[in-house]
């Protein structure tokens, strides 16, 4: 039997109870009720200001290839995992309803929805757990690149460009999906070869401490890689002795050399002591980079430091201490009766649940939310909206269509995304990007409450 990991469907890549829910359901009628889940955070990380959305052009991929074949079939008929008739139901299941979504590159905060799922019950509840996987991943990753990025001056011109080189440090897949999720937050690069295959992310790479070990000396290992790259590659300069390395990559390459990059040690200091060896050398243009286990905080405390960029693995792809987004998938408004095939349905008329559970309560009924501005443009608050809004002409609404009658219309190239990221902080409080424990930047109120001024 094929794997499915490799078989090309995501169908399995789900939980059992899922499954089960469904044969249960399409016993008891309730599969065909009409429903609306939505995907939320109850809360940020500790002292985060924002989160950031990504991975929603990955789950619409998901979506396209959610389907039963006749290899998963046989695989939970043999292992009694569901009965004939939800065997069946599995065999031509096809997304058949809406969704709707915050973009890609957008930001929330508590509460937000940012993935509205309407359908039937049964074509609904067997989304969970896939959409889950990849937005509490991508998400976790992108929010934490975010604030990387800001912590290195912004993203382009004004800022120092970031690498993305977490792959050896998670999942083989998990590091195409991160490069993906940090590109969207603002890093330049990805060393990650599928992730530029797939997604086109820029990518770049030279060398490694084993490269200089396999020749003879470090100055025959500079030599080989200046004659197969050229003077403007990045030559690798902790090997041994700092300060000896430099001297020998400006002697091999002269002036021109592109850059250096330290991995170990005292990196501040090192950059200082490095970029006036640099300057004194002659290769005033030569740029440093730094690698070696950074996160926001020692990316911050590099910015009075010689340096003009850094590569970023562990920390990033680990969500820097956030591994998960913390998103959930609920049901929050059902019809009390069956639709049928082709019926309209008004879901913003289905009944509002939730569940009361102590320490996790949902709050009911189909969600409309608005982010309030300023007349200036800037975001004052997440309005969420339980009936449709007329929002105000300085506001902007959040959920776009994804998905329309079971058809995929939110497809946008990534660089669309990207640049919609730069202009969302853009609108968030100064304060937003601050690196210290606070509160969210702006607060999520819900209802029609007056707006804040």
């Amino acid at each position: 039997m094929t794997n499915t990991v490799n078989s090309g469907t995501t169908a399995l890549l789900t939980d059992h109870y899922e499954l089960t829910m469904l044969q249960a359901a399409l016993r008891s009628g309730a599969a065909s009720r009409r429903a609306v889940f939505e995907v939320f955070a109850r809360h940020l990380p500790h002292g985060r200001r924002y989160g950031v959305v990504a991975g929603t052009g990955r789950l619409l991929d998901a979506l396209e290839r959610f389907r039963f074949g006749p290899d998963e079939l046989a695989f939970l008929r043999d292992n009694q995992i569901v009965d004939e008739a939800t065997l069946q139901y599995l065999s031509s299941y096809r997304f058949s309803g809406n969704i709707w979504g915050y973009a890609e590159g957008d930001v929330y905060f508590p509460g937000s929805p940012i993935l509205v799922v309407e359908g039937t019950f049964a074509e609904s509840v067997l989304l969970e757990t896939v959409a889950l996987s990849i937005l509490n991943h991508d998400c976790a990753v992108a929010s934490a690149a975010s604030r990387m990025v800001t912590a290195a001056g912004g993203p382009g011109a004004a800022g120092r460009p970031l690498i993305e080189m977490g792959s050896r440090r998670t999942h083989e897949m998990a590091a195409v999906a991160a490069a993906r999720a940090a590109y969207i937050a603002g890093f330049a690069s990805t060393s990650n070869l599928e992730a530029r295959f797939a997604y086109g992310v820029p990518s770049g790479g030279t060398s490694a401490h084993s490269f200089t070990l396999a020749h003879d000396s470090e100055r025959t290992a500079f030599d080989a890689q200046l004659a197969s790259l050229g003077a403007g590659t990045t030559l690798l300069v902790d090997t041994f002795n700092v300060e000896q390395a430099v001297r020998a990559a400006v002697e091999a390459a002269g002036p021109s050399l592109g850059a250096v990059r330290i991995d170990s040690g005292d990196l501040p200091a090192l950059a200082v002591s490095v970029r006036a060896l640099l300057d004194s050398l002659g290769a005033t243009q030569t740029r440093i980079i730094l690698t070696g286990d950074l996160d926001e905080y020692s990316i911050a405390g590099l910015a009075v430091a010689p340096v003009d960029g850094y590569g970023v693995g562990t920390s990033l792809v680990t969500g820097s201490g956030a591994p998960t987004a913390a998103l959930v998938y609920k049901l929050v408004a059902r019809s009390d009766e069956p639709f049928a095939d082709g019926e309209a349905v008004d879901y913003a008329a289905l009944r509002p649940v939730a569940k009361r559970s102590v320490g996790k309560p949902g709050r009911g009924g189909r969600k409309w939310p608005v982010r309030e501005r300023s007349a200036t443009g800037e975001a004052v608050t997440e309005r969420i909206w339980l009936t449709q809004p007329t929002p105000r002409p300085e506001d902007r609404v959040l959920l776009q269509e994804l998905v329309k009658d079971g058809k995929i219309v939110g497809h946008e190239p990534l660089a669309e995304a990207r640049a919609r990221h730069t202009a969302v902080l853009a609108e968030l409080p100064g304060y937003a990007v601050q690196l210290s424990r606070g509160y969210p930047a702006i607060p999520t109120i819900f209802g029609p409450d007056a707006p804040e001024d």
